[in-house]
């Protein structure tokens, strides 16, 4: 530093800063009256100190630091690891146990497998392994989250969306195993309508009852919306096709259901990439779309000053640091539940699908009616009472992403999944779905799609959503019994391909 003296004055002095001081500095420094030498060296030592602190606290080089010596804002501070305690087992078990109140349930889960190797009608059985997997998907939900804290931010999407609706993929694989190829489609379909028009008009019921009106991230929302709409799309391609193809006189029934059979298959296999790159679209390229308040984004556009920049990225860095969740098991006690509990929701779904077929004559219902209604409330039950309680809450983002988000993995992952793997097991599982189905799930995206576009909600748009849903359940109910063979190029080509 060089210490100079103006020539017209006596009394003030100013200095060249060095590299390592900020311009803020230099007119702090210009500004001040009398006595340059215990200014500058109180000014020095004060420096040095704030240096010497901040390297003793976080262990290396200050975001100040780096800032001043030309890093800046385009050197972004990397995120400091993981600071909690490992919890014991113990402290692992009591979180288990508090994690809900759906945990009172898991008594019907010993009674339920009991029940199957009894004389018992099969109503029994049926519910009360119906009831057995609504704690099973409550506790899942909570192991896959709880691992997902130490596996970082990619591999947590990816072991969210793999566990995430992994009561309908395994009730959907047995299904498809038994050849209960309508009671998987309407699975499907049904987990799709129940959380866009079930779960989300309560979210936005409840919540709305409490607060006058209610905002969320409209970007993620619409994102999330689209993708749907998008999958929805490729539901009523092959109906199209089948209903125009079939009307041609030189084609055969056996040969349009083997081409919408063909189109399906590629379908399936083209809305696997596109859930794929929205995963890397979310977790990486745009992770600030789907913030609840980018804070991050107005941090870069806000600052024009270093040192003011440096101020938020403290108070960004120390914000996120207190919102920082923390592990409530130990790994391998994660690891042991999720394994557990999936194991588990296997053995319940394998009987629960069993009786099916005999619930259907007792009580005089359609497979369709199995698979749109009951079937997506065993499998969703839990992540209706997180959805409603975060929305009653005023966390709509978190309420959506429930909710538009579980539809989204339903429409782009499992169902795809359910089709490749017929494929590869030779059952004829298809993308087709009757004219019924079709516009049922249309009217389903198109509402939340209309109702999302705003950004806010209120109590009366969720009574809508949750009305429309029971008006669709009410005619469910009364559709014939004949309508198993809506999926009818799946069965003809199941014939055409037996007797040949």
């Amino acid at each position: 530093m060089s210490l100079k003296t103006k020539p017209s004055t006596s009394s003030s002095f100013y200095y060249e800063p060095t590299q390592t001081q900020s311009s803020q500095e230099h007119i702090m420094m210009q500004d001040q009256p009398t006595s340059p030498d215990q200014k500058l060296t109180a000014r020095n030592l004060s420096w040095k100190q704030n240096l010497t602190t901040e390297q003793d606290a976080a262990g290396n080089t200050s975001t100040a630091d780096q800032q001043l010596n030309g890093d800046g804002l385009d050197n972004v501070p990397e995120k400091k690891k993981h600071k909690w305690k490992e919890p014991t087992a113990k402290e692992g078990l009591m979180a288990i146990i508090k994690s809900s109140w759906l945990n009172v349930l898991v008594v019907f889960i010993p009674i339920g497998i009991a029940s199957h190797f009894t004389n018992w009608p099969a109503t029994v059985p049926f519910i009360i392994n119906f009831i057995a997997i609504i704690p099973l998907a409550k506790l899942l939900g909570f192991a896959t989250e709880d691992l997902s804290l130490r596996v970082g931010e990619v591999l947590g999407g990816l072991l969210n969306a793999t566990f995430g609706n992994a009561v309908e993929l395994i009730v959907s694989i047995l299904a498809l195993v038994k050849n209960l190829v309508p009671v998987v489609q309407a699975s499907m379909l049904g987990s799709i309508i129940s959380n866009l028009l079930l779960v989300l008009g309560m979210c936005f019921f409840f919540g709305g009852l409490k607060y006058k009106e209610q905002s969320f991230n409209v970007t993620a929302a619409q994102t999330s919306a689209s993708l749907l709409f998008i999958a929805t799309s490729s539901l009523l391609l092959p109906a199209a096709f089948y209903g125009s193809a079939y009307g041609f006189s030189n084609q055969s029934q056996s040969k349009v259901a083997a081409d919408v059979l063909n189109i399906s298959r590629a379908t399936s296999i083209i809305l696997l990439i596109i859930y794929g790159a929205f995963l890397f679209f979310q977790l990486k390229t745009h992770k600030s779309f789907f913030l609840e308040a980018p804070k991050e984004a107005s941090f870069f556009e806000r600052s024009s000053s270093r040192v003011r920049s440096d101020i938020e990225g403290a108070n960004l860095e120390a914000e996120e640091e207190e919102e920082e969740e923390a592990p409530l098991m130990p790994l391998w006690m994660a690891m042991v539940l999720l394994a557990i509990i999936t194991a588990l929701v296997a053995v319940c779904a394998e009987f629960l699908v069993d009786a099916i077929q005999e619930v259907c004559e007792q009580w005089g219902v359609s497979q369709t009616f199995v698979g749109l209604v009951l079937l997506p409330i065993v499998g969703n039950a839990a992540e209706h009472v997180t959805a409603v309680t975060v929305a009653y809450k005023n966390k709509m983002d978190l309420a959506l992403g429930v909710a538009v988000g579980s539809s989204m993995q339903i429409a782009l992952l499992v169902t795809p999944l359910m089709v490749i793997l017929g494929w590869i097991i030779n059952i004829p599982m298809s993308l087709y779905f009757n004219m019924f189905e079709t516009v049922v799930m249309l009217i389903a995206v198109l509402m939340v799609n209309y109702l999302i576009m705003d950004g806010k909600s209120n109590w009366l748009e969720g009574l809508m959503l949750f009305l429309v849903y029971i008006i669709i359940a009410i005619s469910i109910y009364y559709y014939p019994s004949d309508g198993e063979n809506s999926l009818a190029p799946t069965n003809s080509t199941s014939s055409n391909s037996t007797s040949t």
